[in-house]
């Protein structure tokens, strides 16, 4: 996949921050990749700044971006020294550092890793609410109880020492204080994430930027079982994995039809699997599939009807756009991004016996069934790569074009 070629601007320097590139592939590194390409096209000289060491060309490879690597200029920001980095990982004052040194030689910063201190306007696209390194931000996000009394007054004491005077001293500025630069240009992956932010840290502007998913429809006949419910992602306790055996095994009894559930991805060690493959090794209608890429993840999406998620704190969802861009019909729960991204109420559940019923409804009714297929058809175009690119053309025309 290769970005077209966009109008051309005054050639400029480019700092980019990101973690690092995985060795398999996973939906965040997309994002970077395909900026770099278009960058590269518009004939900008790239400085990657990475956390840890990463194969950019072996991740292009992976992902069929087309970008001269070797034209980047790549280097890693995170500290050596062992105790130093687990105080950077707290309070990034080393990388910040390093990137502000790196922002000085460069005419546009942007980070592909939430927001980042780069000692002048940058834009930050959200990359993770979890990775933000703000744990009061972290409990509001994820519903957590209130901390005790004493709890909650040591963190506030550690924060205000943090805010008041180690960060004033390391020269960091906070997420907070970052949003709340109207300098500052942020991009979100969805409505609800911003919703979210804003309701924690107050009012920011921000522009909604939905994630490219690496998943596109290849010509291949695959027989589609109209009895085959499944799931992609890793299986771990945050996915809801559990949740939804037990969504299924409710359906198959309110439609009293032999639904069969494939689970695909990665298995987290741990009681959570052991679980899971216990009530796998007891139930015949569950398959546990494992991790999958390439053409054996296009089989398997092809060859679903129905799909499931679970998690209900997701900030996009990029398993759901492939689910639509495969023409599998998603349930997903009513909070957090997944129902903006299926854009549907009536596949959308608040409680598991909920997705139970929508799912018995869909099994049982034809017209129903049919109705929200081709809705879910219709939404998928609003994520096909085309659509992607678009909006990433019409973003780097914008900052492009800003003086220097």
């Amino acid at each position: 996949m290769t970005p077209s070629p966009s109008p051309s601007f005054p050639r400029k320097s480019i700092l980019i921050y990101y973690y690092k590139f995985a060795s398999t592939l996973g939906g965040s590194d997309y994002l970077p990749l395909l900026l770099i390409a278009e960058l590269q096209q518009r004939g900008c000289d790239i400085t990657l700044a990475l956390d840890w060491k990463s194969d950019l060309e072996q991740a292009a490879e992976t992902y069929h971006v087309k970008l001269d690597a070797k034209q980047v200029h790549v280097l890693t920001v995170k500290p050596n020294h062992q105790f130093i980095a687990r105080l950077d990982s707290v309070l990034p004052f080393y990388r910040v550092r390093q990137l502000k040194k790196l922002a000085k030689q460069a005419d546009v910063c942007i980070s592909t890793a939430n927001m980042i201190d780069f000692g002048k306007p940058a834009h930050h696209i959200v990359y993770m609410m979890r990775l933000f390194g703000d744990n009061a931000f972290n409990d509001f996000c994820q519903h957590r109880p209130q901390l005790s009394v004493f709890p909650r007054l040591k963190r506030r004491i550690r924060n205000l020492i943090a805010e008041a005077f180690l960060r004033p001293l390391l020269g960091v500025r906070s997420t907070r204080k970052i949003l709340a630069d109207q300098r500052e240009s942020i991009y979100v992956p969805s409505r609800y994430v911003a919703d979210t932010m804003k309701a924690f840290y107050g009012i920011f502007n921000c522009t909604v930027f939905y994630p490219p998913t690496s998943f596109d429809l290849q010509p291949m006949r695959i027989e589609r079982d109209p009895m085959r419910v499944i799931y992609l992602g890793r299986i771990q306790q945050e996915k809801g994995v559990l949740e939804i055996v037990e969504i299924v095994e409710h359906a198959r009894k309110l439609s009293d039809q032999d639904i069969r559930l494939h689970l695909a991805g990665p298995l987290t060690p741990g009681s959570y699997t052991e679980r899971l493959k216990q009530i796998v090794a007891e139930k015949t209608w569950i398959r546990l599939v494992g991790p999958i890429y390439g053409q054996e993840k296009s089989t398997f999406l092809l060859g679903g009807t129905y799909a499931i998620h679970a998690e209900r704190d997701e900030a996009f969802g990029i398993s759901i756009t492939e689910y639509l861009k495969a023409g599998c019909i998603p349930i997903v729960p009513d909070e957090g991004g997944t129902p903006e991204v299926v854009d549907n109420p009536a596949l959308a559940y608040h409680t598991n016996e909920d997705a139970a019923r929508i799912l018995t409804h869909l099994l049982t009714d034809e017209a129903f069934r049919l109705e929200q297929l081709n809705h879910c058809k219709k939404r998928a175009q609003a994520f096909s790569f085309e659509h992607y690119m678009e909006t990433q053309h019409n973003i780097l025309d914008h900052i492009l074009k800003e003086p220097l």
